[in-house]
């Protein structure tokens, strides 16, 4: 559904030029969830902004549904971003509109008749649960509900891809939690295809289906969350499982495993025990639900030398876990 291929932005000249972003590549399926992850300055709103052309890039090309959106222009370009809606970080919502006429607003863009715009604000109002708020203004309301008008306002011209700047970064633990539920039922129920930029692993695990970590304009890993988990050594993986720095401990190997789905319910360790009559040590578990699927990470230490080591991981592998060894 989004292509971005091979995709270059750089901002001034000479020394003091900023690389944004350094041939970058991404493929965003039909349907699906996508997290950027990444730190202030990793190139993450810049990417984003090169879906809607907000952003042109020196070189490379962007695609949506089949269509090459680095190539139009004018009328076409227009046309074009009311398929792609947007959410941002801080609302961007008119103050002295009523919310229902923030919504319109959207629909005013698209050439709506002044007709239709009160009852298809409506409905949009209502799909995220404010419909009941449709003329009071932005300032009388949260933080959450005005990122719920701002969502209302980025689906009201039927687009089917959206895309959110951070959406939740300026919201509390609960309201973040409501909102990322929000856009993953319209996700399923409208078969949107999201595209969302955060720095926080918590939007990742919650909601998305797959990711790619940005770091300096460069896209180090991406693929599906399930895949990056069964990863070794996996940045992303570590970060939303983080058991912390491993240490070497004399006449050990320091062995990590990694599980999702129904193998997160197996007795791995201690079928390790019996099997091997090893007395394994625990040195660090972290269990999260992602995306609604029990997945976890636990790091043991094996006594023993190379070949017990690879004894273990090869046991582990069999039993449908991934493993490897960190440190001798």
């Amino acid at each position: 559904m989004i292509s971005i291929e091979h995709v270059s932005r750089r901002f001034g000249d000479g020394p003091d030029a900023v690389v944004a972003l350094d041939d970058v590549s991404i493929d965003v399926a039909k349907g699906q969830i996508f997290g950027v992850v990444g730190q202030s300055g990793a190139g993450k709103s810049t990417l984003l902004r090169t879906v809607n052309a907000l952003e042109r890039p020196d070189s490379g090309r962007v695609t949506v549904d089949g269509v090459d959106v680095t190539a139009l222009s004018g009328q076409a370009l227009r046309n074009e971003r009311h398929k792609i809606g947007m959410v941002f970080q801080h609302f961007n919502l008119v103050g002295n509109r009523t919310v229902a006429q923030n919504v319109e607003f959207a629909l005013e863009a698209t050439g709506a008749a002044e007709k239709d715009r009160r009852p298809k604000a409506l409905d949009m109002l209502d799909l995220v649960g404010l419909a009941h708020r449709a003329d009071d203004r932005p300032g009388q309301l949260s933080g959450g509900q005005r990122q719920r008008v701002g969502i209302a306002r980025a689906l009201a011209s039927g687009p089917d891809v959206l895309l959110s700047d951070e959406a939740t970064s300026a919201l509390d633990p609960e309201t973040t939690r409501s909102i990322l539920e929000l856009i993953r039922r319209l996700s399923r129920e409208l078969g949107l295809t999201v595209l969302l930029i955060t720095h926080e692993m918590e939007v990742v695990k919650r909601i998305c289906d797959a990711a790619a970590l940005m770091e300096t304009g460069r896209v180090i890993e991406q693929g599906g969350l399930d895949e990056l988990i069964r990863t070794p050594g996996s940045q992303v993986a570590a970060e939303l499982f983080p058991v912390g720095e491993p240490h070497r401990i004399p006449g050990h190997r320091i062995v990590d495993v990694t599980y999702t789905g129904l193998s997160a319910d197996r007795p791995v360790i201690a079928q390790l025990a019996r099997d091997f009559g090893l007395d394994v040590s625990i040195l660090g578990a972290a269990l999260e639900t992602i995306n609604g699927h029990q997945a976890g990470r636990t790091r043991l230490a094996v006594p023993g030398d190379e070949h017990t080591a690879r004894q273990v991981v090869d046991s582990l592998t069999a039993q449908g876990v991934t493993a490897w060894e960190v440190l001798a």
